[in-house]
């Protein structure tokens, strides 16, 4: 272990002697305190599971649809203040607990976090007192340098914001980041692999080991640049491998948290496998009997599935809690203190449902059909003071639109959001004095929001920053028609992007093409058009991009390509600059792509 990282751990640990204790750089353990009595035939243990937060202080305005005295009825959901009273709820149950979280905690998150680097998140889960995070793919957002930042603390600046603009310094995570199958260039995890806990009750101690992954292909999905110099393993084999340590060590259960994930047709409150689908099924399908829990994320699905009834030979818990904080797994396991075994899991959803919700229209009703939790004051203060921080900010009107601009694709999977972002990106750097730009391409991951002016049409840039979190900068470079040719064809067949699972681009005014997904790969791309004239291979044309793109993300190897590369202002810079010129902004048309439907048989 490094010096740094050992005072990093002694500091926290003489500081909050409350929360679990970790150890970065090798596994984590963490122990309750020894219970008096006889020994025990069984220790029941509360584990809580969650996944996806993306740094939503707030309450996102989401609700769940759960079964009421009369029928169905809506649960409004949501907010770290409340989130962390029913974390304190579900932890109350069992003298022995853990909670554990499946990956993307931060990133791609609401302004008020995202405008401070997340520090504010961590600092709110801090106080929730939580064991483990499996890092997602969305940690890496900002570069790996910055995520072991979060994670040691300081102030050292990685991105193009300030770190540490309220807390100085930041302290880091007081709980461990685990990074099973992210390998350094030297072999090293860049973060422990593995973690334990303790829990002891009349002198019989019982360990539970904890496995965290991210999923494999998350290079596909952050900038490249971010991921430089690291390898992503295959999730299953590196589980599998760390099995047998873990139970070298004394673990009786094994606990895999993964950002990978998948989705089912059952309900909320339901706890069965229908429908059960997605990149999860072939890990689970080779991963080892051995493991008696799964909790997982990235899909932002909600699920509880005893996967012993997919596959009797894979007697895992599978479980989500959706996203946002609107959710908690309340995983029951109960060990056997003579076989060391789990010998009963259970595992339920519940509903983070505040006291108090408030929306547009004013407070949102609540329902009876499930428990409310008060505001923990503690967290309140934290997203008070960062909130205090952000509205002068957020609160700043940018211009006018003459209507909604959703994310939501036509059949062609054009969005009305994606042509104004690429619009814009274009508008920004159209001039040659800034980059001679003359098509601007923008990938629907980016979009993180819908963008919905007030009753009186105006926009603020807290909404901007809502739709584009991650501060990219645009890229521009010369590309010849036939490598926009390719570049369009990656959509349909590069990576994860395939004809079953397209990655559609968004275009700018002026640029047209149609693409027919019976072709074949390599002659699925027709018709394009430039400001009205057909786009011929050797003809050099000038794209603006974000970073991201520029990079290869998302599958589009080719825009690493190009010539004389420029870099320009930031995305979100770019969008804001588009309001105040063209307000008041209509939404723009989607008749830009045309898919070409199959012919009739």
């Amino acid at each position: 272990m490094s010096n740094r990282l050992f005072r990093a751990f002694l500091r926290r640990a003489l500081a909050a002697l409350a929360v679990p204790l970790w150890l970065a750089g090798c596994s984590g353990i963490a122990s309750t305190a020894p219970a008096a009595g006889s020994a025990p035939a069984h220790i029941d243990i509360t584990l809580i599971g969650f996944n996806d937060l993306h740094g939503n202080l707030e309450p996102p305005h989401m609700a769940h649809r759960v079964q009421g005295p009369t029928g169905p009825v809506l649960a409004p959901a949501g907010g770290m203040a409340y989130f962390a009273s029913a974390m304190a709820a579900l932890k109350a149950q069992s003298p022995h607990h853990a909670v554990v979280s499946a990956g993307d905690m931060v990133g791609a998150s609401p302004l008020v976090s995202s405008l401070f680097l997340d520090e504010p998140t961590i600092e709110a889960v801090n106080r929730m007192q939580i064991d483990f995070n499996a890092v997602g793919n969305h940690e890496f957002d900002r570069g790996w340098r910055e995520l072991l930042r979060l994670q040691n603390g300081g102030c050292e600046k990685f991105t193009s914001r300030e770190p540490c603009r309220i807390s100085k310094p930041f302290e880091g995570a007081q709980f461990g980041l685990l990074a099973a199958n992210t390998v350094r260039e030297d072999g090293r995890t860049l973060l422990p692999a593995t973690g334990l806990k303790r829990f002891t009750e009349g002198g019989v101690t019982v360990t539970m080991g904890f496995i965290g992954l991210t999923l494999q292909a998350t290079p596909t999905m952050v900038s490249p640049s971010g991921v430089a110099g690291l390898r992503f393993e295959d999730e299953a084999a590196t589980a599998n491998a760390l099995i047998p340590q873990l139970k070298a060590q004394g673990a009786d259960v094994i606990v895999v948290a993964i950002h990978e994930g998948g989705g089912t047709a059952a309900g909320v409150q339901e706890t069965s496998c229908a429908g059960l689908s997605g990149d999860i099924v072939p890990i689970l399908e080779r991963l080892d009997p051995a493991v008696d829990v799964v909790v997982s994320g990235h899909t932002h699905q909600a699920y509880v599935c005893d996967y012993s009834r997919v596959n009797p030979a894979k007697p895992f818990l599978l479980t989500s809690a959706g996203q946002y904080g609107t959710l908690l797994t309340d995983i029951q396991l109960r060990v056997d203190t003579q076989t060391r075994r789990v010998v009963s899991k259970t595992a339920r959803n519940v509903v983070v449902q505040g006291e108090a919700f408030t929306g547009a229209q004013g407070p949102v009703p609540l329902t009876t059909a499930v428990p409310t939790f008060p505001a923990d004051p503690g967290v309140q203060k934290i997203i008070d003071t960062y909130r205090a921080a952000a509205i002068p900010l957020a609160q700043r009107p940018v211009g006018q639109a003459q209507g909604a601009m959703r994310r939501q694709p036509n059949a062609a999977l054009e969005s009305v959001l994606g042509n104004l972002v690429a619009d814009a990106q274009l508008l920004a750097t159209r001039a040659p004095a800034d980059g001679g730009a003359q098509l601007s391409f923008m990938n629907p991951g980016g979009l993180r929001a819908d963008l919905v002016p007030d009753e009186q049409g105006l926009v603020r840039y807290g909404q901007l920053y809502a739709v584009q979190p991650f501060g990219n900068q645009l890229v521009i470079k010369t590309f010849t028609g036939a490598q926009i040719r390719a570049v369009l064809e990656q959509q349909f067949a590069s990576g994860g992007n395939t004809v079953q699972r397209p990655r559609v681009l968004s275009v700018s005014s002026g640029f047209s093409y149609r693409y027919d997904l019976s072709q074949p790969a390599g002659a699925r791309i027709s018709h394009m058009v430039l400001n009205g004239a057909p786009v011929t291979d050797m003809q050099s044309v000038r794209v603006v991009m974000s970073s991201f793109l520029d990079s290869g993300g998302d599958n589009f190897t080719v825009l690493t390509q190009g010539q004389d590369r420029r870099v320009g202002e930031l995305d979100l810079d770019a969008l804001e600059a588009y309001f105040r010129l063209q307000s008041p902004v209509a939404p723009p048309a989607t008749h830009r792509i045309t898919r070409v439907a199959p012919a009739a048989r």
